[in-house]
């Protein structure tokens, strides 16, 4: 009998959605699982994560679409991104298709979504039509209501506290 995969989101307005993403991959790849990690919205050329050069070290496959957003680059067509996310979906449906991951990650697939550059539909379809034994993992500001009752697993990273509230930038090692 082939195991269930669950649904996992990682929201809110605290810092980690991200974090947790890659320590569950961490986790997962230690036990031997095969593991794809997709972004959306992240521009490694101009932020160099360091986690996917670890990510990359020990066997996880990468893929990346979107990489700019309006809110950092103000010049960027809505109907480019729009496009761009759905080459992201087309390949989260090519790799169900080929079945020989255990867990994806979708991180910030849920910007895609709160900033209209993917419909709920289209989403909810991603989500609906994992395989059965898949671990699916979704990130991002802003899941609400059909999507978040469609996951398993939904963990809200409210934000108490932090240093950009005082003006304090992105640091290296600690935000990317």
């Amino acid at each position: 009998m082939t195991k269930k995969g669950l649904i996992h989101i990682y929201t809110g307005t605290g810092k980690g959605k991200t974090t947790a993403a890659i320590g569950l991959a961490i986790r997962a790849v230690g036990h031997g699982f095969k593991v794809a990690y997709i972004y959306f919205h992240k521009d490694p050329k101009r932020w160099g994560y360091g986690e996917h050069k670890i990510l990359k070290k020990i066997g996880v496959d990468i893929f990346g679409f979107a990489r700019k957003h309006p809110h950092f680059y103000k010049k960027l067509n809505p109907d480019k991104v729009r496009r761009e996310c759905l080459k992201g979906l087309r390949c989260i449906e090519l790799l169900y298709n080929n079945n020989k991951y255990d867990m994806i990650i979708l991180d910030e697939i849920i910007i895609s979504l709160r900033d209209g550059f993917l419909k709920k539909d289209e989403v909810l379809h991603i989500m609906k039509s994992k395989p059965r034994g898949l671990e699916l993992v979704l990130t991002g500001r802003g899941a609400k209501g059909e999507v978040i009752r469609r996951a398993d697993l939904v963990s809200k990273i409210a934000k108490t506290k932090h240093p950009y509230d005082k003006g304090m930038r992105r640091r290296v090692g600690i935000e990317y």
